[in-house]
């Protein structure tokens, strides 16, 4: 299955601040005609290039050609920057040849006519690594290939669950009480966390608990990833209830049909992996549910606030935490094989807790290094996990790398830069919100729109990465964050060899 790439890609704000700068240069009629010209060709990379950069950033990871295009094109594009705000810092501190002409361009012409051999390199090598891109199959429309995905289904293994008996304890409270919302008839209970903590697992075994089977009459499981298409959705619970295919294909037909089945029944909906936001269109797909019983309740999962916040009853929502060492450590002896009995655990008990250790708490990443260890008992190959990096291992050995990167490529190329920064900070930082903020100005990451200030854009943008659960709050100081370990890892790999951070 292939989605649309939302977000943009890493590299498209940034080419969008050199095009802006770029533009107010090119309004000057002042500026000599070879310089016009050098900077139209400039321009006319930036227009050819910004097309493909979404299939470039997808296919950069089975494609070394193509990652390795992108660290040219950046390296080229971080030149032009640095000329672009050269000939601007000239322009406004040169001495004017014409007195009587006050066009800030006019002062420089000596200046642009001893710098054009050094022009004409950089925009040459721009184009350069722009006109190689046509041997790379880049495309202009990018879809994120989700094939490793696997759609998620209502059944789950209760013995492969550890550490959330009280999420589980909360979860059932908040389905059965009947006055939490006592004004509609349907409650939306979204549970909220990062990918790979376990918000699926969590919600099948809820669903299943015989006293929810008990209380609902009607139940249908969705998974929604990304392709919240309204239709499917309202087929596939419908086809839920009545345990048969559903021919119907018009919207309006299937809403009122399912109206119908749902009118004076208490029912329990879950839609899981929920990444639309869109306001209106989950306005639309809910009407029918307004119909049932009271105590009826959709309970959803995702990875984003903002998604939360938009379909949550009265702003209700459930953040699921990360897992203890300990129940990460019984989760992984359960997936690794390895008994406490077995004359290999004294040896072995050491690496695999260092190994739990590095998985932060997070469930699949620990179900993933389990599992690849899984009947094997040699000391050196529970070492090679330890030390490997889980980003290096085989995406069809570790669901944990697409997991986490299709969060990435959801994020807004603006947010984008502000992340793969963050990649400067060592392991288990702590980040003041004002700090960072004010480092995303200095090195000019902030895009404020008209009438904003540069400080209420990057609160803007911290808030959206805390949304989509890139930074959680510190455990140790509310007031800070910090980013998992995996997250982290992930900015590194993004931000390649532009980002270098000295450890002392």
């Amino acid at each position: 299955m292939a989605a649309k790439l939302e977000g943009g890609a890493y590299l498209s704000s940034f080419i969008d601040v050199i095009s802006e700068k770029l533009s107010s240069i090119l309004e000057d009629d002042s500026v000599l005609d070879s310089v016009q010209e050098l900077l139209q060709r400039l321009d006319d990379c930036l227009c050819h290039v910004g097309p493909v950069l979404d299939d470039a950033e997808l296919k950069q990871f089975n494609d070394k050609r193509v990652k390795k295009w992108l660290v040219d094109l950046q390296d080229a594009l971080y030149m032009d920057d640095d000329l672009l705000d050269e000939l601007s810092t000239k322009a406004a501190t040169a001495t004017p040849r014409d007195p009587g002409n006050f066009s800030p361009w006019s002062r420089f012409v000596d200046s642009c006519i001893e710098d054009s051999g050094a022009m004409e390199k950089i925009v040459g090598t721009l184009e350069s690594v722009v006109g190689r891109k046509g041997k790379l199959g880049l495309e202009k429309s990018a879809k994120l290939d989700t094939s490793w995905r696997i759609p998620s289904t209502s059944l789950v293994v209760s013995s492969d669950i550890f550490g959330r008996d009280d999420d589980k304890g909360n979860i059932i409270k908040l389905l059965l009480d009947d006055t939490c919302n006592a004004e509609l008839p349907v409650t939306v209970i979204p549970i909220v966390g990062m990918g790979g903590i376990g918000k699926t697992t969590l919600a099948q075994w809820v669903y299943n608990d015989a006293k929810v089977v008990e209380k609902f009459g009607i139940r249908a499981w969705v998974c929604v990833a990304e392709n919240a298409d309204p239709v499917k959705m309202t087929k596939t619970i419908i086809e839920a209830i009545d345990f048969s295919p559903c021919n119907m294909n018009n919207f309006d037909s299937l809403q009122i049909d399912l109206k119908k089945k749902l009118t004076g029944k208490t029912f329990l909906i879950v839609l899981d992996d929920v990444w639309h936001d869109g306001r209106d269109m989950w306005e639309n797909f809910l009407k029918p549910f307004q119909y049932g019983n009271n105590g009826s309740k959709i309970l959803l999962t995702t990875r984003s606030e903002k998604v939360a916040s938009v379909i949550a009853t009265n702003n209700l929502h459930y953040r699921l935490s990360l897992l203890s060492n300990e129940d990460c450590w019984l989760m992984f002896l359960k997936h690794s094989s390895i008994s406490p009995n077995s004359k290999q655990y004294t040896t072995l008990e050491p690496i695999g807790r260092k190994i739990v250790e590095k998985c932060k708490g997070l469930p699949l990443a620990v179900k993933t290094l389990g599992g690849l260890l899984r009947k094997k008992y040699n000391e050196g190959d529970w070492e090679n996990i330890l030390e490997c990096k889980i980003w290096e291992l085989s995406e069809d050995d570790c669901k944990i790398v697409p997991a986490l990167r299709v969060s990435y490529h959801y994020l807004p190329s603006h947010l984008k830069r502000c992340f793969v920064y963050c990649s400067l900070y060592p392991e288990d930082y702590e980040f003041d919100k004002e700090e960072l903020i004010l480092l995303w100005m200095a090195e000019d990451l902030l895009q404020p729109k008209e009438n904003n200030t540069l400080e209420n854009t990057g609160c803007a943008y911290f808030d959206e990465l805390v949304a989509r659960s890139f930074f959680q709050p510190s455990s140790a100081n509310g007031e800070l964050f910090v980013m998992h370990d995996l997250m982290h890892d992930l900015a590194t790999f993004f931000a390649g060899k532009f980002y270098f951070r000295l450890r002392v």
